[in-house]
């Protein structure tokens, strides 16, 4: 369903306000790290991924926006630590940047997957030079789910990489 009314600059900026403010190490992953990347696809949330140590920093500043967590989400495709806010009518996934796992929708297995923050890579979202999940890795986790999206994005940051041909 569409998020009407929503306006994911404003929430972005305000979000990434208050990580600054808290010092809270971030990452953008998701589909808004692959729209810094070039993707065109419509953004369906905002997705962020922070140290699981943090959250407890982080809870108080948003609660009010608070629609799940922060706690352990586990279904068919995911297993983390998980806070979900509804800001404003933006959906905003807040992730567990540490031992997070991923069913691997091509073979049916579990992959453990750790944020690198050190392969992030500075992109410029709604105006704001952030650190984003690095190409490799967000391909790679794009490619273990399942979507025409998914391949859509990883199509995108593939070219993202690749020099243009002539």
């Amino acid at each position: 369903m569409p998020n009407i009314g929503r306006d994911p600059a404003k929430t972005f900026r305000w979000l990434v306000g208050l990580l600054h403010e808290l010092k809270i190490p971030f990452l953008v992953s998701g589909g808004l790290a692959a729209k810094a990347y070039g993707s065109e696809r419509p953004l369906n949330d905002i997705d962020i991924d922070i140290p699981n140590d943090r959250f407890d920093d982080l809870y108080p500043r948003v609660e009010e926006f608070v629609v799940e967590g922060p706690g352990r989400a586990k279904d068919e495709r995911w297993d983390l630590l998980l806070m979900v806010l509804k800001h404003h009518g933006q959906d905003v996934d807040i992730g567990g940047a540490y031992d997070a796992r991923i069913c691997d929708a091509r073979t049916g297995e579990w992959v453990e997957g750790d944020d690198d923050f050190s392969k992030c890579e500075m992109r410029e979202i709604f105006g704001l030079t952030v650190p984003v999940m690095g190409r490799e890795e967000l391909m790679m986790y794009k490619a273990m789910l399942t979507g025409a999206h998914q391949m859509q994005d990883i199509e995108a940051i593939r070219r993202s990489v690749e020099p243009p041909r002539q």
